[in-house]
């Protein structure tokens, strides 16, 4: 018959094995390049399974004896897994023309449908590469000061966006060259569908070349929207987990383009500034006598050389006792600025402003610091003959 294909073929076999079952060669000769194909599938199946037991095991087998940073990654982000399905695609590309001898359409479209699984394996090998890549960086200190996640986000676009045009120029049989060329026609779609990440992408390269944010500073947005840790900065958020844990998410052009405090300035110094205000009743200010400065020396023991020039006033002595008493503390930073000040009156007393940089920065125990502190100072207003104004 003419429809049967010469027995030295693989398909011929097939076609003459159908026909010995019972099948009439005309449907024999419709079955028998899909048997061959089918079992072609089946053998590249076979040898994938066999490929992930022995390269994919003995790798898991090696990182449990071994485990180091890189090979541990490999194994959690499937790169060898997903670059060994590339061998059952080239099987079966390579194999496909034994089957479909006759239906040379049929073929042609099957290698097709074959190069876009093997694009795709491609794609999601240097896919997994590029996180294993971003896990390495991210495990450093220097990821801190510099995040990538932005710029692996921006790769991941550009590899998936090329893989696609290769996949549609494949399935169309038309030279990619074509696609982009055709596509320069639509950048303007292109832009506006990519809006976000453009300008996401360009907000994250300002802020990381100008060192305006890092992950783990501490920032505040003047509308109350965030104040707290950034977590997380990528191409289309920054992640920032609020005091109250909470998450606030921001686009980086958000940031770039708005204001924000960054109190990094101050977790890298050497302390946390302090810049309170203690108010006097005014009428109680009045100048000390000798016996009450030789009973200031005699009951407070940081007072007990102080010798003033002339007739002091009580507030005058108490503003000496402050700063004498900040003096003597650990956690008060000595070589930054310490000052105590008298400011202007006004209808709420007199106020003392004490400025000063705590050594601890943590806030926790940076407010309880401080808080400590204006205790002591408060309860030792009475010793100098002074009252709080109280507003009533």
């Amino acid at each position: 018959m003419e429809n049967i294909r010469d027995i030295g073929t693989l398909g011929g076999w097939m076609n003459d094995l159908l026909i010995s079952w019972g099948f009439s060669p005309e449907y024999a000769d419709m079955l028998d390049e899909f048997v061959v194909a089918a079992l072609i599938i089946l053998l590249a199946i076979g040898l994938n399974y066999f490929f992930q037991a022995i390269v994919v095991g003995g790798i898991k087998r090696y990182t449990r004896r071994f485990p180091r940073r890189w090979n541990t990654l490999l194994v959690e982000r499937k790169v060898v897994h997903h670059l060994l399905h590339v061998v059952p695609g080239v099987i079966i590309y390579l194999l496909l023309p034994l089957a479909f001898v006759k239906g040379k359409g049929m073929l042609d479209f099957s290698q097709r449908v074959c190069a876009v699984y093997i694009i795709a394996a491609i794609l999601l090998t240097l896919n997994a590469l590029l996180l294993v890549g971003l896990d390495i960086y991210n495990s450093k200190e220097i990821r801190k000061n510099h995040p990538i996640r932005g710029l692996v986000q921006v790769f991941q676009v550009i590899l998936f966006f090329l893989g696609g045009i290769l996949i549609v120029a494949t399935l169309i049989d038309k030279s990619p060259v074509t696609l982009f060329a055709g596509l320069g026609a639509s950048a303007a779609v292109l832009m506006l569908v990519f809006k976000d990440s453009i300008l996401g992408f360009v907000s994250g390269v300002q802020l990381s070349a100008n060192d305006m944010l890092r992950i783990g500073d501490w920032v505040t947005l003047p509308n109350g929207t965030a104040d707290g840790i950034v977590q997380e900065i990528t191409l289309n958020t920054v992640k920032i987990q609020n005091w109250d844990n909470t998450i606030t998410t921001i686009p980086p052009y958000t940031m770039v383009n708005s204001t924000f405090q960054n109190w990094r300035g101050m977790q890298e110094s050497g302390g946390r500034r302090v810049d309170k205000r203690i108010w006097l009743d005014l009428d109680t200010l009045r100048f000390c006598t000798t016996d009450e400065l030789e009973q200031i020396r005699k009951d407070i023991p940081l007072m007990a050389d102080y010798q003033p020039d002339g007739q002091p006033t009580n507030s005058q002595v108490y503003r000496v006792y402050i700063e004498r008493y900040l003096m003597s503390l650990p956690v008060v930073n000595q070589d930054l600025d310490l000052i105590i000040a008298q400011k202007e009156p006004t209808e709420h007393g007199l106020p003392i402003r004490v400025y000063f940089f705590s050594r601890v920065k943590a806030w926790k125990e940076y407010e309880r610091i401080q808080s400590d502190i204006f205790d002591h100072l408060l309860a030792m207003a009475p010793r100098f003959g002074l009252k709080l104004y109280q507003g009533i």
